[in-house]
């Protein structure tokens, strides 16, 4: 029973960081990267769909995107999507190819995208250590159902413990990386 808390706890735990992972692709840098627009849904015959399902993103060179959609149809609403998008992009459009140029990042908005990459990094420890007091709970419900002993919650507790420093530790990891990210020039 420990054992199936412990293995709740940690893939809990795992989710928490593809969760600051992903809430760190939005964050742009200086350079392009299709995963910026991950995010950004256009209207397909009435659907949102995700960009990368109804074109194709690459990358021309370090600072410009550009989106080749399947569809020609699809170029004024991949547009309208893309700037209706608070990712504050200016797409300009060649035909059926839509370029985006991505805006240098100056020193403030370097800090204020730090600001944010930090913040998610609060909200991924947070949600680590709401499983850890989840996990400690489960393990008191049992002692209380006289299902494992005192000592057994205590080891639980303990391994518990270590798993929460564990993924503290990545989201801490992953959040370096991006501060050395959004801070090269």
């Amino acid at each position: 029973m420990i054992n199936e808390i412990l293995k709740d706890a940690e893939e809990r735990m795992g989710k928490a960081v593809s969760s600051v992972e992903s809430a760190f692709k939005k964050i742009r840098t200086g350079r392009a990267h299709p995963s910026l627009l991950d995010s950004i849904k256009v209207n397909y015959y009435g659907t949102d769909t995700p960009l990368n399902q109804v074109a194709n993103v690459t990358v021309e060179d370090a600072r410009t995107l550009g989106i080749s959609p399947w569809e020609s149809n699809l170029v004024p609403e991949i547009e309208k999507a893309i700037l209706k998008s608070d990712l504050g992009f200016n797409p300009s459009t060649n035909g059926s190819l839509i370029r985006i140029p991505m805006p240098a990042l100056t020193e403030e908005t370097r800090r204020n995208y730090f600001k944010q990459a930090k913040s998610e990094a609060e909200n991924g420890r947070i949600s680590i250590r709401n499983i850890r007091r989840d996990a400690n709970g489960g393990l008191k419900d049992l002692v209380k159902e006289k299902e494992i002993s005192e000592d057994d919650e205590r080891r639980g507790q303990d391994q518990v413990q270590k798993l929460t420093d564990k993924y503290v530790a990545l989201v801490e990891e992953r959040l370096a990386a991006k501060e050395k990210d959004l801070m090269e020039i």
